[in-house]
């Protein structure tokens, strides 16, 4: 999973950083509230954890802009302000829940799980499925109908975001930067063919159709009918 923390005393925006990924989360990281804004809009995390005092945009209002622009992303308010009308101004800007610094690593652990497991991106046990193909994210195995898909990591990596956003367009420019990162060298055609590859790996269990082509925009992740406006499943095909 891939988590977005904001946050501008720079010293705890590293221990937010360091706490999370030694729980194996994936971790974008702003200091100012326009980066945090920018990044957040992209609609590519599974939880964004948030200041409340940022330069640039504060919090509460990036969770008003992105509420309103209909990114449902969970929100983890950071705040300094123990006070009930800050905490309820941040939950009624749409906001999901809120920490008082300073706080417990444990705490923030703990909440992080448990917005994941309610918004459903955390399934039990970390285990996935979707019809016949099913993820366990502890070991990054893939499998349909019990056969191994022997997944690589980056094949494993874009079928969890197809699952995790099933029956959901995805650009390619939101798989990129999900899958390689906004600091990646790597050029955009590398979405095209990896999607190729692991069509390649879900042919051999009679699954590729699962994974259609949304011309010109990105791909989606669906039972039923093979393509959504697409002739071709040439690499690098838009």
């Amino acid at each position: 999973m891939r988590l977005l923390a904001v946050e501008d005393d720079a010293p705890l925006l590293d221990v937010i950083v360091k706490v999370l990924e030694d729980e194996s989360y994936k971790v974008d990281r702003a200091d100012t509230g326009t980066d945090g804004l920018f990044m957040a809009e992209q609609g590519i995390y599974d939880l964004l954890i948030l200041d409340i005092m940022l330069p640039g945009v504060n919090g509460i209002s990036i969770v008003k802009q992105l509420r309103a622009k209909s990114i449902l992303t969970p929100i983890l308010l950071l705040t300094a302000r123990d006070t009930v009308e800050d905490r309820v101004k941040g939950l009624d800007a749409g906001a999901d829940d809120y920490l008082i610094k300073p706080f417990a690593v444990a705490e923030l652990l703990a909440r992080t799980r448990a917005l994941l497991r309610r918004q459903g991106k955390a399934g039990v046990e970390g285990e996935m499925a979707y019809g016949p193909i099913y993820l366990r994210s502890q070991t990054h195995e893939g499998y349909i109908n019990d056969e191994p898909l022997n997944l690589t990591i980056k094949e494993y990596e874009l079928l969890e975001f197809f699952l995790r956003n099933r029956e959901q367009i995805l650009t390619r420019d939101q798989i990129f930067d999900r899958i390689w990162g906004f600091g990646s060298e790597a050029i955009s055609t590398v979405v095209d063919v990896y999607v190729h590859y692991l069509r390649k790996k879900l042919a051999a269990q009679g699954c590729d159709q699962y994974i259609r082509t949304v011309r010109g925009v990105g791909y989606m992740l669906k039972e039923g009918i093979k393509h959504v406006q697409e002739n071709s499943d040439s690499v690098g095909s838009s």
